[in-house]
């Protein structure tokens, strides 16, 4: 026990890190806009690199970690988000800025291509959701922290020492980490030329999406997608043949994994919609101070970090479609009503709809995070936390685009952005509520067999 609560530590820590330096940036876009003299639109592109890379790496990271132990890449990659964290100090230029925040992504995309894998590891199978419910709770926190914090820091000093916030936790993550488990190593070769695929089928895709919101061209953009899509398809493909695929088109395959993985793509998409545009309505057509944004978001993230665990517990006792279900009810409540503020909204106004719409999300993300890695083969945990992370980032990065689109289209600023997160709130509601198909939730007898007992619910 002693040695489990050092490596829990140790993976809260760890998350903690990542999430912090990556939201915290959302809070400062305005501030970064300014001082770098660049649009808008083009300032959300500190946050979409970094999510670019880590789409484009999470993947071929959790088979990586597969080969030379998932303790030993966990913390190599906070190592290299360290140092490329500190390196922000002397960003003085956008391009510049870019760059390091691609290097931090690296660093972040190891981390968190095997931080779910670790957390099966550490907790036994019938406390999978309990464990998993505490890591949402680190997560909420560092997300609740990272804008208030942002705030704080850009109303005493410029804004590249938002991004030092994170630092104390990679120490003390390192500190703890000698607590990690080591897993066993496998002695298949690496597939890099899956890993190259798989990354530039993502780089392609979003690139070309984004250069399509920033870039002058929509030919060329439009080529830039189809390029990806076609690699994509050649990387399916091929993927389908292979023992232990990169892109876990074994896990896709079943329906309540499918259900699962869409319901949380929607879901993210709609929460970077609305979190990565508030700010602009904010300050623009509310009249609030950057240090008073971080305050205005914080309810979201901190009725995440109480209903998270809640709903992470009951999801070892009940069906994560039912939770989910009415998560996402709650969800679209919330985003609704957010929508139609007030004209003159108190922080009390646009508080209490976020803690509710923040209630939703918590009681849908745990128990589905839940159902894709207890479903999962034990041998395909890192697998199953990789396409976890993937999908978190992939639908964060389609978030930041589109609202980088309706930034550029003058209408992100306003009342869509939240419909719009409705809307896919509403899809993930339905992929949820599907689950609960018996011929869906209940897996095959040689697939039941794969997986720890008292997972698959």
């Amino acid at each position: 026990m002693p040695r489990r609560l050092r490596a829990i530590a140790a993976i809260s820590f760890g998350t903690a890190l990542v999430v912090i330096d990556g939201a915290i940036a959302t809070v400062a876009l305005p501030t970064i806009a300014r001082d770098l003299h660049v649009d808008s639109s083009a300032a959300v592109a500190v946050v979409t690199v970094y999510q670019l890379v880590l789409v484009m790496m999470l993947l071929p990271f959790s088979g990586l970690g597969d080969r030379i132990g998932l303790k030993r890449l966990y913390q190599g990659g906070q190592i290299v988000f360290t140092i490329a964290t500190i390196l922000c100090f002397f960003a003085q230029s956008l391009p510049f800025l870019l760059i390091v925040r691609a290097a931090q992504a690296v660093g972040a995309a190891a981390a968190l291509s095997v931080s779910s894998a670790l957390i099966r590891q550490v907790y036994p199978p019938q406390h999978l959701g309990r464990g998993l419910g505490l890591n949402s709770v680190v997560v909420s926190s560092a997300a609740a922290l990272a804008p208030t914090l942002g705030g704080l820091v850009l109303g005493l000093g410029p804004w590249p020492w938002v991004f030092a916030s994170a630092v104390p936790f990679a120490v003390l993550s390192l500190a703890l980490g000698r607590a990690l488990p080591d897993t066993p190593r496998s002695s298949a070769p690496f597939d890099i030329l899956g890993a190259l695929l798989c990354a530039a089928m993502f780089g392609l895709v979003i690139g070309g999406l984004e250069s399509g919101v920033h870039g002058d061209s929509p030919v060329v953009s439009a080529a830039i997608v189809v390029a990806g899509a076609f690699i994509g398809l050649i990387f399916v493909r091929r993927e389908r043949h292979e023992p232990k695929p990169i892109l876990p088109v074994d896990l896709l395959g079943r329906p309540v994994l499918a259900l699962s993985t869409i319901g949380a793509f929607t879901a993210f998409i709609a929460t970077m919609t609305l979190l990565l545009s508030l700010p602009f309505r904010l300050q623009h057509s509310y009249g609030f101070a950057p240090s008073e944004v971080g305050a205005v978001i914080a309810p979201w993230p901190l009725t995440t970090m109480f209903v998270a665990p809640i709903a992470g517990s009951l999801s070892d006792r009940y069906p994560a479609g039912a939770l989910g279900g009415i998560g996402m009810a709650i969800a679209v409540t919330g985003l609704v009503l957010l929508a139609f503020l007030p004209v003159h909204p108190s922080w009390i106004d646009i508080a209490w709809r976020m803690s509710l719409t923040g209630a939703g999300f918590g009681m849908f993300l745990s128990p589905n995070a839940r159902l894709i890695i207890g479903s999962a083969p034990i041998d395909r945990a890192a697998a199953a936390g990789g396409l976890i992370s993937t999908t978190r980032m992939v639908g964060q990065t389609v978030g930041a685009t589109l609202v980088a689109a309706l930034l550029a289209l003058g209408i992100g600023s306003g009342s869509v952005p939240p419909l719009v997160a409705a809307g896919l709130a509403l899809v993930a509601g339905a992929c949820s509520l599907a689950r609960l198909n018996p011929a869906i939730r209940n897996p095959r007898r040689e697939e039941t067999e794969q997986v720890q007992p008292a997972q698959v619910r």
